[in-house]
């Protein structure tokens, strides 16, 4: 009796490694992950090569290199698959050093939080984050906002926030982003998606003022940045775009008039 290779469905394959069904569909779109056949039907069918170069595929994700430099590192005909391996193996190494520092700086936030008040320093709060990558931000807030003001501010607020104050805010923001998902699929000019950004608009505010050009810019960076589309997307695919248009509308209709 002949043995024949396991081939997965889409959807298998999507179960199997994390990702969304979407996202496979994407892959094959541009060329990053064709699968190896086809039902009679049209279906796709991912064979054992198709595996491993997706898990190649995530490794590089992993290590935000954009898909259209992937896509070339993987069809190189010199690509050396275990030597990437153990590329990937070395940099996941540092990257757990660095995840079990930021850990660390976790684990002294909720200590402070379950004191009266929260009341940690500025080396605290950015233990296990580079020096360089906390000047980005205030750099990155100098380029979009024209200063940094709203960067201290934010800081500043929440620094003198007692721990049910930071709960709640905390509770807000997730409530405020949660309602937004639910509502994707809608006109983002929709009367209840407009209802719900203002709630987000509201949650902003707690950190600092945010008027129509800040918080309209503030819905281009959920976009522009990974760091933040990554944050938003992980409630819903694609909602950072969502929250981007809604927040444009919100700004134009709403906080321009004030």
């Amino acid at each position: 009796m002949t043995k024949h290779a396991t081939v997965y469905s889409v959807r298998e394959l999507a179960r199997l490694a994390g990702v969304s069904v979407r996202t496979l569909h994407h892959y094959d779109q541009i060329g990053l992950l064709t699968p190896s056949s086809r039902t009679a039907a049209g279906y796709r069918q991912y064979g054992a090569d198709d595996l491993m170069r997706l898990q190649q595929i995530l490794f590089f994700k992993e290590l935000d290199v954009p898909l259209g430099e992937i896509r070339a590192i993987l069809d190189d005909p010199e690509f050396d698959q275990i030597a990437a391996l153990e590329q990937h193996r070395r940099l996941l190494q540092l990257q757990s050093e660095r995840l079990a520092q930021l850990l660390k700086t976790v684990d002294k936030t909720i200590q402070k939080l379950t004191e009266d008040t929260m009341t940690l320093t500025n080396e605290e709060l950015y233990e296990g984050f580079s020096k360089e990558q906390i000047e980005s931000y205030e750099n990155e807030a100098r380029e979009r906002w024209g200063s940094t003001d709203a960067y201290k501010e934010s800081r500043k607020r929440v620094g003198n926030m007692s721990k049910a104050q930071w709960s709640a805010v905390k509770d807000q923001g997730d409530e405020a982003t949660r309602l937004m998902a639910g509502l994707m699929g809608r006109d983002p000019a929709d009367p209840e998606v407009q209802a719900a950004i203002a709630k987000h608009h509201a949650w902003i505010e707690n950190f600092y003022t945010a008027p129509a050009e800040m918080y309209a810019g503030l819905g281009q960076m959920y976009v522009d940045d990974e760091r933040f589309r990554a944050n938003y997307d992980k409630y819903a695919p694609g909602l950072a775009d969502f929250m981007r248009d809604a927040m444009a509308i919100y700004a134009d209709t709403v906080l321009a008039a004030r």
